[in-house]
């Protein structure tokens, strides 16, 4: 099983958010290579911040990737943006804990250079989603 350094931030007023040993859990469900990560979980002005300065995009968004080395390890950061997170998880109907969990994943499956850009990269992260998320007993969150 690959080896995980974690670390998590919290940099938001939110109140309801996963706990450390969720997002670890979660980050561990997806590894495949040892990897150090950071969780940052921050407000819509950072989120948008950021996204505006590496994405060229002005607004807030759920989740942003950014990986740092690939050798020896994996290192990496993931930032959610947590009013966004939970926003999306009301609009979409779906369990707050359940929506972070995928977006977890989801950034993890980033820093392995996984990407859904062209439709059959984005059926591949996908279907790798669902199979983790569903090892971890969470629905397919394409159904929801």
């Amino acid at each position: 099983m690959p080896q995980l350094t974690f670390n998590l931030q919290r940099a938001t007023s939110a109140t309801t958010l996963p706990s450390h040993a969720q997002f670890k859990r979660w980050v561990n469900a997806a590894l495949r290579v040892d990897t150090h990560v950071t969780i940052r979980l921050v407000d819509s002005e950072e989120g948008q911040a950021l996204n505006a300065a590496y994405r060229g995009k002005d607004y807030a968004t759920n989740v942003l990737t950014f990986p740092l080395a690939e050798s020896p390890i994996l290192i990496g950061d993931i930032v959610m943006c947590a009013p966004v997170v939970a926003q999306e998880a009301q609009q979409q109907g779906k369990s707050l804990l359940h929506h972070y969990a995928h977006l977890t994943i989801h950034g993890v499956l980033h820093l392995h250079g996984y990407d859904h850009e062209i439709d059959a990269q984005a059926q591949l992260m996908e279907a790798m989603e669902i199979a983790i998320l569903a090892r971890l007993h969470i629905p397919n969150p394409y159904l929801e």
